[in-house]
């Protein structure tokens, strides 16, 4: 039966649940606080330069095709994806570098350059990584709402070791410092401390390996431009510059919400992809919220924040240069850094970064002659005592400062374009509880049933989507929840095969 439905916020997970609501029927209006559409993948454009404000590793292409399928339609048709080669390349501190692909050949070679004796180790541990794969693949696209849900999934966590950390599970493979670093950042990508985060993330390197890593050919903004797109033609009513003031609640039943210009907008179901956190904490009267209290909601651990600067300069530097499109690049430090950051919620005055080097592969990204970047540091969320109203000039510098040094010559001299965000941004414009960048941190006792839920125990129709909830940040993660909600919400239509009900709609 088609319901009036609301979606608060534009993040891919909120784009994502809109779709496949509007596909089913259902009259959906989508309401986001900004001047365009996108969430953490916002688009900066200045002095002719494009900066993807967010995710920019995109895994899991068939998530998209999900949906445009379930839409009747294709995705090529909508945005092109172009495989990267090599997938990341990783520097130690001394600018050494190792490489890796989908090719398993390639990288024992370069594992044969670091230390011979891993090769046989990396082999027995992309062997385990499968069954990590397929046992946590089969999770996320389903919700956990009740304990019993868990207690299925129990025995297979522990069997697959759930309880060690990635670098943990790694490290028993692996015994060169530096290649462990290779193979277990990955929970960084998702607001993850690779030291506690539970060993289950390394599907994310199995999901890389057999899937490969890809860009959108216009950069992120051109995956959310087609969803626009793919909005509009399914009939979704999306209102820009429009903030949710208040979730509007009548017992057990959330029944709108009120804009902070004072319009109210009924619905019979809310969807929210708003940080979960800020979502209770903001728009909900506590009175109204015996199971997400504000005590329960800021017992969470928090991930960690970003510091990312976005710049463009009038000279290339594609040519000669040891960086690729996706580059990490390592402190000298590696669990110190981690534990300064996570536990200790300190500013380290080391750092290690992801750069992002969209050019080397889309041209498009700059003026011509050009070159555009992207530069990101983890740093805590705002539980430490960091002003960054102070703070922030000296850490883009020294940041600066040490890719002129060491990647980028003469790079001061040559930006033309340049903008950056610090946790303060996080909190304020994003929405996001305490600055943190990907929500709830992912550990093993934030996960799945632990994680907060896709519908609320207080609203029987307030459900929600992207990095707070189940089953967690990054792309794969976000689009998952919004086929989680639809779920819930079309529970008779979810399991029809997909290409079946594409043909049906292109029929009618």
């Amino acid at each position: 039966m088609q319901q009036k439905i609301i979606v608060i916020g534009s993040g891919f997970g909120g784009l994502g649940v809109a779709a496949r609501l509007a596909a089913r029927g259902h009259e959906v209006t989508l309401f986001e606080k900004r001047d365009k559409l996108g969430g953490r993948a916002y688009t900066y454009e200045i002095n002719g330069f494009k900066f993807d404000g967010g995710p920019t590793v995109i895994t899991a292409p068939w998530l998209f095709d999900e949906i445009w399928e379930l839409a009747g339609r294709r995705r090529e048709d909508y945005f092109k994806l172009v495989q990267l080669d090599p997938f990341y390349k990783i520097f130690d501190h001394t600018g050494r570098s190792f490489s890796y692909n989908g090719d398993h050949e390639y990288i024992l070679q370069q594992i044969e350059a670091w230390n011979p004796r891993d090769k046989d180790g990396y082999t027995r541990f992309m062997a385990t990584t499968k069954a990590i794969f397929e046992t946590g693949m089969g999770l996320i696209d389903k919700p956990f709402l009740h304990f019993s849900d868990m207690l299925r999934v129990v025995p297979d966590l522990i069997r697959l070791k759930s309880y060690r950390s990635v670098y943990g599970y790694v490290s028993e493979f692996i015994e060169d410092e530096f290649l462990r670093r290779c193979f277990t950042f990955h929970p960084l990508l998702i607001g993850g401390n690779p030291l506690d985060a539970a060993s289950l993330y390394v599907l994310i390197h199995y999901l890389e390996r057999e899937w490969g890593i890809h860009y959108a050919l216009g950069g992120t903004s051109a995956i959310v431009d087609a969803f626009g797109r793919l909005l509009r033609e399914l009939g979704v009513n999306v209102h820009l510059n429009a903030e949710v003031q208040e979730i509007l609640v009548d017992g057990r039943r959330v029944k709108g919400v009120r804009l902070a210009n004072g319009e109210v907008y009924p619905a019979d179901a809310v969807v929210s992809n708003a940080d979960v956190a800020w979502t209770y904490l903001n728009l909900i009267p506590k009175a109204h919220r015996r199971r997400n209290s504000d005590r329960w909601v800021k017992s969470k651990k928090y991930s960690m924040s970003l510091f990312v600067i976005y710049f463009g300069t009038k000279k290339r530097y594609n040519t000669g240069t040891p960086l690729a499109h996706h580059n990490i690049i390592l402190s000298k430090r590696y669990k110190g850094l981690l534990r300064e950051i996570f536990a200790e919620q300190d500013l380290p005055e080391d750092f290690s970064l992801y750069l992002h080097m969209p050019t080397m592969t889309d041209p498009s990204m700059a003026p011509e002659g050009c070159e555009a970047f992207y530069v990101l540091s983890p740093v805590p969320n705002l539980n430490a005592r960091v002003d960054w109203t102070v703070q922030a000039k000296p850490y883009r510098d020294a940041i600066m400062q040490f890719l002129e040094d060491n990647y980028l010559p003469d790079l001061q001299e040559n930006i033309v374009a340049e903008h950056y965000i610090d946790p303060l941004h996080f909190q304020n414009t994003l929405n996001s509880y305490l600055g943190a960048a990907f929500s709830v941190a992912p550990t093993l006792l934030q996960s799945a049933w632990f994680r907060p839920h896709n519908r609320s125990e207080d609203f029987e129709n307030l459900y929600f989507v992207g990095a707070g909830t189940h089953p967690g940040a990054g792309l794969p993660g976000v689009l998952s929840s919004a086929k989680i909600v639809d779920g819930l919400l079309n529970p008779s239509a979810v399991n029809e095969p997909v290409r079946k009900l594409s043909a049906s709609m292109a029929a009618a």
